[in-house]
């Protein structure tokens, strides 16, 4: 009968897969854009640098663990915060808005509650520990 002729089989020349891995490699960390996160941009005061304040002069917002808040006393939404600080604003500009929560309040609403008092123009936020804490 017939022989079949069995060729060799022909090998891929792999000595240069390093130097395209490690080009692509370059490459990619080249042209890559690293986005940086900016986070919560707050000036804090020098250490020891403590003044008397009025009690007028401060408006508590204190915001529970459900995401509810009080604004001197009075219930108010997070989306509604922005205008009622800004008409405080208007009325004192030396306002200090002092933000407390609880434990268990969502970082989420907080974050809220201090964008939005931003937005009204507040320069003076206090981050305060909730009574009891």
């Amino acid at each position: 009968m017939f022989k079949t002729r069995r060729r060799p089989l022909q090998e891929i020349n792999s000595s240069s897969m390093a130097d395209i891995a490690f080009l692509l490699l370059v490459f990619f960390l080249v042209t890559t854009t690293i986005s940086m996160d900016k986070g919560i941009s707050l000036i804090l005061p020098a250490e020891g640098n403590e003044l008397e304040v009025n009690k007028k002069n401060i408006v508590e917002i204190l915001v529970n663990q459900s995401g509810k808040v009080l604004m001197g006393n009075t219930p108010v939404l997070i989306k509604n915060i922005h205008s009622k600080a800004q008409k405080l604003l208007e009325g004192n500009p030396k306002l200090i808005f002092s933000v407390q929560t609880t434990n268990e309040t969502k970082y989420k609403s907080y974050i809220k509650v201090l964008d939005q008092l931003k937005l009204a123009g507040a320069s003076k936020i206090s981050i305060a520990n909730p009574p009891g804490n």
